[in-house]
């Protein structure tokens, strides 16, 4: 253990970035949870990182081409999930679960050749949070805000297309700062460890889940010189047992008045 190791100047841009990507995955996960089609997440954060993939290999390295790269998959992937949920919404999760695998295995076999191909992957699912600089978080403060007044001011009244492209945006933001997983973690985690609380604090309860996970899990990384973004999913879905387990019991919160 080695508290010295503690560099705020690393955390502190990491955590922002943990900040930014909280502010639009823990409404958005609330909405995904009510919808029922909890693995979007994963295929969107998977499809846009098969668009990082598609953009390397066609040696495109300026930050905003790629990230446009990613953002373009992900709206193609929205739109096709629109289309499946209209045509087959029966089947709509096990269609996402689907589209998640293809994703996932395309980018294996796009990397197959790449000497570097095992890393590259190894970064887009875990991320690289702890080391995001300042100016990174610039563009996607602008997109995260934006978004945020659309969830908010819309609500429930965003559509199946909206609600797809808004989710698709978000995510393009957030996996490229934090990786696939805290991408799933952030959206999902938070809002269920909530679920049995009262309606008009569940949100609130969730940010608090959210940023104290980023944040203690950021710090013991850098203590146990352990993988961030591993540590940091650990820390959200155990801080989210505590807070379900201190919460009411399930059935008996609509008793309470909102």
């Amino acid at each position: 253990m080695n508290f010295a190791s503690i560099d705020l100047t690393i955390i502190f841009p990491a955590f922002l970035a943990g900040l930014l990507v909280l502010v639009t995955h823990v409404p958005l996960g609330a909405q995904v949870l009510k919808r029922g089609i909890v693995f979007i997440d994963l295929a969107i954060a998977q499809i846009a990182a098969l668009g990082v993939i598609v953009a390397g290999m066609a040696d495109i390295n300026q930050g905003w081409l790629v990230q446009l790269a990613a953002g373009a998959a992900a709206v193609l992937g929205a739109f096709l999930l629109t289309w499946t949920e209209k045509r087959w919404p029966e089947v709509q999760e096990a269609q996402i679960g689907v589209l998640f695998v293809l994703a996932a295995t395309g980018g294996l076999l796009l990397l197959a050749h790449n000497p570097h191909g095992g890393e590259h992957l190894r970064d887009l699912l875990a991320g690289q949070i702890l080391w995001v600089r300042y100016d990174q978080l610039l563009v996607p403060a602008i997109g995260t805000a934006f978004i945020a007044v659309a969830i908010f001011l819309f609500k429930e009244r965003l559509g199946r297309l909206g609600f797809y492209l808004l989710f698709a945006v978000a995510v393009t933001i957030s996996v490229q700062l934090v990786g696939v997983y805290l991408v799933f973690a952030s959206l999902i985690v938070p809002s269920l460890g909530v679920r049995n609380h009262q309606r008009g604090k569940r949100l609130w309860f969730a940010y608090i889940v959210g940023i104290a996970g980023y944040a203690v899990g950021l710090l013991i990384s850098m203590v146990f010189d352990l993988p961030s973004g591993a540590l940091i999913v650990w820390c959200l879905a155990l801080l989210a047992m505590l807070v379900y387990a201190m919460g009411p019991e399930d059935g008996k919160v609509q008793l309470r008045p909102n």
